[in-house]
């Protein structure tokens, strides 16, 4: 279960809207469905939460590449909607660095006498790539009033509440809560 929404800064406030992901496919679909949110290109924030796992943040500010923070590399890349936020740049990979390549791996390697447990190992070693931390510009709302360290030490539970309180945005966030 997830839950996404938008926050666009306006002369008046924050603008709360719910968002639906499911027809988003890439980085640059989520920003260009925050951008529609400001049509003065003010800053809009994609608030993204998964089963208490992890949270992500993007910003967009106008036409300026998108700024992204990720509570939990490891949690998001198993979600779809994780996976959208974690980008190679973000993860310090090469792009298209996916991972093992396929058509490298001894697929058959149980059959040639070797253990289950080696083969457990090798899967393994993907998943040290993608870190059990914070991931991203920790640095993103900074201006808005919750500093690297308040960000980092959120709990995926309760972090956009937080988030949106020191904005003073919580009321329309709960709102399409």
């Amino acid at each position: 279960m997830y839950f996404a929404a938008l926050l666009a800064r306006t002369e008046d406030g924050w603008e709360a809207s719910d968002t639906e992901l499911d027809d988003v496919e890439t980085l640059s679909d989520l920003a260009d469905l925050a951008r529609e949110a400001s049509p003065d290109e003010d800053t809009v924030l994609v608030l993204i939460e998964q089963e208490d796992a992890w949270f992500g943040v993007v910003r967009v500010d106008g036409e300026d590449d998108p700024r992204i923070y990720v509570s939990d590399a490891a949690a998001a890349q198993r979600s779809a909607y994780g996976e959208l936020l974690l980008t190679d740049e973000l993860l310090g990979r090469e792009p298209g660095d996916d991972g093992p390549d396929l058509d490298a791996l001894d697929l058959d390697g149980t059959e040639d006498g070797e253990s289950e447990e080696s083969d457990d190992e090798e899967e393994g070693g993907g998943d040290d790539a993608v870190p059990h931390s914070p991931v991203g510009d920790s640095q993103i709302l900074d201006d808005l009033g919750i500093g690297e360290k308040e960000l980092r030490i959120l709990d995926a539970e309760d972090a956009l509440s937080t988030i949106a309180e020191a904005l003073g945005a919580s009321e329309v966030l709960e709102t399409v809560r």
